[in-house]
């Protein structure tokens, strides 16, 4: 079987726009959030705001996911940018040995209030923050070593740099010509979630880079949103102070 680069983000983390760069290497089968799909529109979803009017997919489960990422990785080799509370309880040595594991984080600041104001009614299991932190010591636990983590903000900021070491860390190469596109992507194909809707910005971008916020200051945000942050920040801050650092 042929290497699976596994990205394990959490929701509003830039993590589209990371997977569209992987996209342009050509040398990658890539994936979009395939147990996502799975978790929330699948033959039985996991969604907990789920309601018996919102689409189901028969036949669509988090194992015949798993079977096709496999059935993928027989032919070449796979990146798939996920979410790991879609699958927090399929985690063991064995099914984690089939990935090269890597992390993206973002401030939870950014992202729940992001988060928030796409979906107000957001439940704070969506969010991910716990069992991205939960994946990440179990993987430390496993290996002995801490796997690769990057900032959404470094990334933006240093894209070049960031991008490099992460090739490196997961031993593929660095091609400079993924970090840039052309504008009007049709990133929608790639998307299950009504279209694409979410990755507007990204829709029209040449390459990865700051976008301005549309969205409300975490100060600013109702009571609820901040209580879901102060909740999620210690979990940010745990694979913060492990991020990859590149001058």
């Amino acid at each position: 079987m042929h290497k699976i680069i596994a990205l394990w983000a959490i929701p509003r983390s830039t993590s589209t726009a990371f997977e569209w760069m992987m996209r342009q290497r050509g040398d990658l089968d890539c994936l979009h959030e395939p147990f996502g799909e799975a978790w929330y529109q699948g033959e039985i979803p996991f969604w907990p705001r789920w309601q018996p009017h919102e689409k189901t997919t028969p036949g669509l489960t988090l194992e015949s996911v798993w079977d096709d990422i496999q059935a993928r990785a027989e032919k070449a080799p796979v990146f798939l940018k996920d979410f790991p509370h879609y699958i927090c309880h399929m985690w063991d040595e064995q099914f984690l040995s089939n990935f090269t594991h890597a992390f993206l984080i973002r401030d939870p600041a950014l992202t729940i209030t992001s988060m928030y104001h796409k979906w107000p009614d957001f439940d704070a299991a969506e969010v991910g923050f716990p069992e991205q932190r939960a994946l990440f010591d179990l993987l430390t636990a496993l290996n002995g070593t801490t796997p690769p983590v990057i900032d959404s903000n470094d990334l933006l900021e240093n894209p070049h740099g960031t991008v490099d070491a992460f090739c490196a860390a997961v031993g593929i190469p660095f091609l400079e010509s993924a970090l840039s596109w052309q504008p009007s992507a049709d990133t929608g194909q790639y998307s299950w979630w009504d279209g694409g809707s979410f990755h507007a910005n990204l829709k029209n971008s040449t390459g990865l880079e700051p976008q301005p916020r549309k969205y409300v200051e975490i100060s600013e945000a109702p009571f609820r949103v901040q209580h879901v942050y102060r909740r999620m920040k210690p979990h940010y801050d745990r694979l913060h102070a492990h991020r990859i650092k590149v001058q």
